[in-house]
């Protein structure tokens, strides 16, 4: 006869497994609604810390070096300093009596490179201070219970992070990725559920009403103002907290199931073993993400897909976890170095590499992650380079200066000549043997021109 021991492990392996997930997710609303009561008692006066004076002025300088253009009211964030040092106080008592007057949001609409649009929502600079003011005091009660596979817009944690960790699960043969795409969430945000999530854990209802005005604040364009009904357009301080807010629930949910899986913002990759299990994960997920978070899902851009078809916060995951720049972030570089190596541009060599580097600094500094297919990133310098060469020939306009400009950079007489009676144009031009070895990599280095691959290739 088998041990009680025995059978009681063989029970456990017959019984099904939604049961012990069940509980966990019983468990954790209950302790989540446990952490909300309290945090609720605690910020019953928290306009008053967000207002008072050393709050204002950190949010001050925050809102002055994240720099930005002015909203519909016309002042320049150059201005704030000196609009803050006479009106703080009036500032103060319009906010404690809700006498403040929350101003339209300018409506901006910026092209996206894959096509489409993304809409911004510039609030005033003024509207901007006291968000950042509300945001530096009440991301601390809930940053701290955000969940682990949270990483965008926190404090200590980045986009190389969810990258490096996506990387690991796929290295352990998480190989299929459930790829969902919310239809432009920021926009979609439904304010009654996030009012009502908010009420849960703050107990100041000024602040709250005023987190309200600003959700419902219209947006103006061409100066008419179009009323707000749900949605909090990216470009205001206080976005990204609430958008992760909303979030939160989703990453409950996933964790309660088990799920691998890393969310930036709202870009959230799911990672399983098979395409099969995959699909069936998808759905599910759906479900929840429409039903109970109330946003949509844009199913044609969603799937279920090989890592190595993904885009995951410009990166795409092969197998083993190797990382490699994705196609679309190449693409990207390639239009901003045309762009700024024109031809008819008319700026200077030296300020043309000046634009150059701070887009290839930036670049490489981001995408430095990349452990394969770095081949690439040593043809983009080429490339450059040839753009560059091609720039520098063209400046030199008439035969007989660029062949001075060749003898001058070493090559002989007959060389020199040689290439300016090669007819087939500036581009063709730019590849002679002559003319890329005296604008060498060397001699570029030598000009102060950055490398992609000496920052990223080592």
């Amino acid at each position: 006869m088998r041990s009680n021991n025995e059978q009681h492990k063989k029970a456990e392996a017959l019984a099904p497994s939604g049961i012990g997930r069940t509980k966990t997710r019983v468990d954790a609303k209950a302790e989540l609604l446990s952490r909300l009561e309290s945090q609720r008692t605690s910020t019953t006066t928290l306009l008053e810390k967000i207002v008072d004076y050393e709050n204002l002025e950190k949010a001050r300088n925050h809102v002055m070096k994240n720099g930005g253009s002015g909203g519909v009211d016309g002042m320049d964030v150059k201005e704030l300093e000196k609009w803050l040092w006479t009106n703080i106080t009036h500032l103060r008592n319009d906010l404690l009596t809700e006498q403040y007057k929350v101003s339209p949001v300018r409506k901006v609409e910026i092209p996206k490179p894959q096509g489409g649009t993304r809409m911004l929502g510039i609030p005033t600079v003024k509207d901007r201070l006291v968000q950042q003011a509300i945001h530096q005091r009440l991301n601390p009660y809930y940053d701290k219970h955000f969940s682990k596979h949270s990483y965008g817009f926190r404090p200590g944690r980045h986009a190389g992070q969810a990258v490096l960790q996506a990387a690991e699960y796929v290295k352990s043969g998480y190989e299929w990725v459930v790829d969902i795409d919310l239809e432009k969430f920021f926009d979609k945000i439904n304010h009654d559920r996030l009012m009502s999530r908010l009420k849960k854990g703050i107990g100041d209802k000024k602040l709250l009403r005023l987190i309200n005005e600003f959700l419902k604040a219209g947006l103006m364009e061409g100066g008419l103002v179009e009323q707000r009904i749900s949605g909090t357009p990216q470009g205001g301080p206080l976005s990204p907290l609430l958008s992760n807010i909303v979030l939160d629930e989703l990453d409950r949910e996933l964790e309660a199931r088990g799920h691998k899986f890393c969310r930036y913002a709202d870009d959230c990759n799911i990672f399983v073993k098979s395409e099969k299990s995959g699909k069936r994960v998808m759905e599910s997920v759906i479900k929840f993400i429409e039903h109970k978070l109330k946003l949509k899902v844009n199913r044609e851009k969603s799937g279920v897909r090989h890592c190595s078809e993904v885009r995951f916060l410009g990166y795409t995951l092969m197998a083993e976890g190797k990382i490699r720049v994705s196609d679309k972030s190449i693409d990207r570089l390639t239009f901003k170095v045309k762009e700024i190596t024109k031809r008819n541009r008319g700026v200077s060599f030296s300020t043309m590499i000046q634009e150059l580097n701070k887009v290839i600094v930036g670049w490489a500094n981001y995408y430095k992650l990349a452990n394969t297919w770095l081949s690439t990133i040593r043809d983009l310098d080429g490339w450059i380079r040839r753009k560059l060469r091609c720039y520098k020939l063209k400046q030199s306009q008439r035969p007989r200066t660029t062949q001075r400009l060749l003898y001058t950079l070493g090559a002989s007489i007959h060389k020199s000549w040689n290439v300016v009676m090669y007819t087939k144009g500036w581009w063709p031009k730019s590849l002679h043997p002559t003319v890329s070895h005296c604008m060498s990599p060397a001699w570029f280095s030598r000009q102060g021109l950055q490398s992609l691959s000496s920052r990223m290739c080592r």
